[in-house]
């Protein structure tokens, strides 16, 4: 799929921009962005596909990227994937590549754990972390 899509990609992606584009924000090479997608503090470099309704905040999208419509993406880097509708990515440190995020799908940080333990424990426990 994300060989199909990066033929699809160069073989048809113009730049197109319907949505909005903040001044914090910038396009290197071909990208279509679709009507009501909004993009926020954000480097977008094509050749990338973004749908309609989409909600794009200080994230690095790189080439051969497509987002369908109704897609959120914080905080994040991705390069070489495809997200599928109304999933939204949220906070993640390292960059996202060669990927395929489904409908719906929600990709988010986990709590932290706590930096430190407290135990007060009785004779003869077992007491197993993971």
């Amino acid at each position: 799929m994300l060989s199909a899509n990066q033929i699809v990609l160069d073989a048809q992606v113009v730049t197109d921009i319907q949505g909005e584009l903040d001044e914090a924000s910038k396009i290197d090479g071909r990208v279509r962005l679709g009507k009501g997608s909004i993009v926020k503090n954000s480097l977008i470099r094509g050749p990338v596909a973004i749908g309609e309704n989409c909600r794009i905040e200080n994230c690095f999208i790189g080439p051969y990227s497509s987002i369908a419509d109704g897609v959120t993406l914080l905080d994040t880097d991705i390069e070489h994937s495809v997200i599928l509708r109304d999933a939204t990515i949220s906070g993640i440190k390292q960059r996202i590549v060669d990927s395929l995020i489904g409908q719906r799908a929600r990709l988010g940080e986990a709590v932290p754990r706590p930096k430190a333990l407290r135990f007060m424990i009785g004779d003869d426990c077992q007491v197993e972390l993971v």
